[in-house]
């Protein structure tokens, strides 16, 4: 687990939610706090897709939302000539994506023994931070997968020219 303090607010958010740098996610949770507070669950109702007779019954792939389909909702919360309260948004790498990184990493696990690599982002007010976090279906005693998220992390805010500091 790492946490990044975010040196420049409004160029993060700019990425965050005006361009597709954050694509790869999926929402599991969000809270955004302006002249109300506003919780996004992002589990996928899978009833919703079902049921219609016209409906072809095709389920969504991934236990929550894409990014990219709530990004505008959570754009549209937030955008204003006032800024918010605060907001938090948690979201997990897509399992494709950890495959990729696990295998590249040359790690001992599998996807089967990873349940999420996850990003919280966190708004008070004043400081944006990030923290990463590695939920396992199981106790594991390797630690390679953290260190590995930890890195692709760092890299991906390099590469995306956002700066900050490792707190």
């Amino acid at each position: 687990m790492k946490a990044y303090r975010i040196k420049e607010v409004k160029n993060f958010m700019g990425r965050l939610l005006g361009t597709e740098a954050f694509d790869a996610f999926l929402l599991a949770e969000a809270s955004i706090t302006t002249y109300n507070t506003f919780i996004i669950d992002g589990h996928m109702e899978k009833a919703f897709y079902t049921g219609d007779v016209n409906d072809e019954a095709v389920l969504p792939p991934y236990e929550f939302s894409e990014w990219k389909n709530i990004r505008p909702l959570c754009f549209d919360l937030i955008k204003g000539k006032r800024t918010p309260v605060g907001f938090k948004f948690i979201l997990h790498l897509k399992p494709e994506l950890i495959e990729q990184i696990l295998t590249e990493g040359n790690a001992d696990v599998t996807l089967s023994d990873i349940k999420a690599f996850v990003l919280n982002i966190k708004y008070d007010g004043s400081t944006l931070t990030c923290v990463t976090a590695t939920a396992f279906h199981s106790f594991l005693p390797d630690k390679t997968p953290d260190r590995l998220w930890d890195n692709f992390i760092t890299h991906f805010l390099t590469e995306r020219e956002i700066l900050f500091e490792e707190g």
